[in-house]
């Protein structure tokens, strides 16, 4: 098979970057050593050009993917690829050590026979800067130095305690293990500072002793004890790997141009922070008691981004490190994951317009407030302007949350978004007895009635997605959950039946049905599982219960094997676009947490 299906692939990292490892034990994507960094592994974008780092046993029928299984350690992000067959059962193990505890940037393969005697073959065949750089390669004993001859000069140093060979620039080998046998791989950066290991095996074991601990002591500090704790603490595992620990910001994932429909031509690169989805990840993460990994964050708004002071400057997106030039550019040698072409690196919705920004900042901020710790006055003044700007820009048309490309609209949910930045710098004001200036109230109010007044349709009888249209959006599934109105109101409520009678089907939710003269593009997409989530948290909170937990039930029954999600779905229920998807687990996080919490209420109703 050229390309495996994307549900086929885990995740190992080092709050760095990521790599996705197979089903077939290839790591076929790797941006190196940080998430935004050129590729030096993307066969998953194309299977001639893109490189990869794979380890198989060579006996035939053992490399057959219905007898290949994968999981994670318990409560760790260390992930095991295991081989079955009657000649033998072979496996690998396959993790990142996180920078607190070694600084190499290494990726580290361990193979274990487990019963039988198999022979394995391994290649290394990295391309770097995205496959458009060659390389150098030089052997000193036991290791294999790759020598990028690109602007990244990059210098990759791999080692084993097996024998190492050269091949037309790639490295390979070939070797059997016994029952109990062990044969190990380290890739990392080659530097001053780092230097080969002369007992390759005791350091493996150290460091992978020492991974396993600090996933495992990282969950422990979860507060989440109800039902779905596996799955809520996978998705928590999740966040945690797209989050930079150098910066403190999460990517919306650690792909790019995974496409959102086989064929098509909507592939983005999401190895950005979204201010949106990390706002999201704020209030998440508060929930499940992780208040510094929220504190980083809030540390990276005040002293990263540094439009944050300038009012009306604030971007949807940046750069781990703050930055916001993200010039959108299509790498034309690459054929596109199964020839969905173009294949994109950059982003050029980050110059766009969005409203509804100011708001997730500042509702992440206000639980923060509420919850965290509390904001100083220096970055309260610098909120305040942010604020003063919405008050006089909120009638603007934007491109929205869905950065549609063919124009802008007033859509609703940009219009929700000013009223929750104006609502939620109003409470923190409150909270700390800051002055106020009335007109935020008044402006506050004013978007309230407009969006009752402008944004409802008589003839759906539903709000609408932007203002003069007869459609609805799963972005408004958000209203009763940002508490602009009750989830039992007859308006929600009527709002909600045409929404499941327009978007939803079998419990999945499409964003909104495709516009080729809204979005400015052509093709079709899947349904949007972090909309699906929404929507179960939208039917627990107006006390449909059963039916939200039968539908959170099927959800969880898309995830892949090792319970991931990309970012859509398909008809067959396949994996679309970048993954995994921050976002998709934000919202899984969410609706289990509510959901939970509606059920124990439930009950105890019935048991008093």
């Amino acid at each position: 098979m050229k390309y495996q299906p994307i549900e086929n692939y885990g995740i190992i990292g080092d709050l760095n970057t990521v790599a996705l490892v197979g089903l077939h034990g290839s790591i076929d994507f790797l941006c190196f050593p940080m998430f935004d960094s050129p590729s030096v592994f993307s066969a998953l974008l194309d299977a001639d050009k893109g490189g990869f780092f794979r380890i198989y046993p060579v006996h035939e029928g053992v490399n057959n993917l219905p007898h290949n299984k994968q999981l994670y350690l318990p409560d760790t992000n260390v992930l095991l690829t295991r081989f079955l067959s009657v000649d033998g059962v072979g496996e690998i193990t396959d993790f990142m050590p996180v920078e607190d505890l070694y600084p190499g940037h290494a990726l580290i393969r361990r193979v274990t026979t487990i019963r039988g005697k198999l022979t394995y073959r391994m290649e290394c065949n990295p391309r770097f800067n995205y496959a458009r750089s060659t390389h150098r390669v030089e052997q000193h004993d036991e290791a294999i130095l790759f020598r990028s001859d690109g602007p990244d000069a990059t210098v990759l140093r791999l080692v084993s305690n097996v024998p190492l060979t050269i091949q037309e620039g790639d490295a390979y080998a070939e070797f059997t293990l016994d029952s109990g046998q062990q044969a190990d791989f380290t890739l990392e950066l080659d530097t001053q500072t780092n230097s080969p290991q002369h007992d390759l095996s005791a350091f493996v074991t150290t460091r992978f002793q020492e991974t396993v601990n600090f996933w495992k002591s990282w969950i422990d500090q979860s507060s989440y004890r109800g039902r779905w704790m596996e799955v809520v603490h996978r998705s928590a595992l999740v966040l945690k790997l797209l989050t930079s620990s150098r910066y403190g910001a999460p990517v919306a994932a650690p792909t790019f141009s995974l496409p959102e429909a086989i064929g098509g031509s909507r592939n983005w690169d999401y190895r950005y922070t979204w201010i949106r989805d990390a706002s999201f990840t704020v209030y998440t993460l508060l929930r499940l008691g992780y208040e510094k990994e929220a504190g980083q964050f809030m540390n990276w708004v005040e002293k990263q981004c540094g439009d944050i002071g300038q009012a009306g400057l604030l971007r949807l997106m940046y750069t781990l490190d703050g930055h916001k030039e993200l010039e959108e550019v299509e790498l034309e040698h690459l054929e596109g994951y199964k020839g969905s072409s173009p294949v994109r690196i950059g982003n050029a919705a980050s110059k766009q317009v969005q409203l509804d920004i100011y708001g997730e900042l500042l509702d992440a901020v206000y639980q923060y407030d509420k919850f965290g710790e509390r904001i100083s006055y220096d970055f309260w003044q610098d909120l305040c302007k942010q604020v003063e700007w919405v008050c006089d820009n909120w009638q603007w048309a934007d491109q929205g949350i869905w950065e549609v490309r063919g124009g802008q609209r007033e859509f609703l949910y940009s219009r929700l978004m000013c009223w929750v930045a104006i609502d939620r710098a109003l409470k923190i004001g409150s909270h700390h007895s800051y002055p106020l200036p009335e007109r935020w109230t008044q402006q506050r109010d004013r978007i309230f009635h407009t969006i009752h007044q402008d944004f409802w349709s008589d003839k759906l009888q539903s709000f609408v997605q932007y203002k003069g249209a007869e459609t609805v959006d799963a972005a408004t599934l958000l209203m009763p959950l940002v508490k602009f109105i009750s989830p039992k109101d007859p308006r929600w409520l009527s709002t909600l039946r045409q929404i499941e009678e327009v978007l939803v089907s079998d419990s999945l939710v499409y964003r909104y049905r495709p516009d080729e003269s809204l979005e400015g593009l052509t093709g079709s997409e899947g349904t949007f599982a972090m909309c699906t989530f929404w929507y179960v948290e939208c039917l627990s909170r107006s006390g449909q219960l059963h039916k939200a937990r039968l539908f959170f039930e099927k959800m969880l029954g898309y995830a892949n094997h090792l319970g991931l999600y990309a970012e859509q779905l398909g008809l067959c229920g396949e994996h679309l676009g970048n993954f995994p998807q921050a976002f998709t687990h934000l919202g899984l996080i969410s609706a289990a947490l509510n959901l939970n919490d509606q059920l124990d209420n439930e009950r105890n109703k019935q048991s008093e």
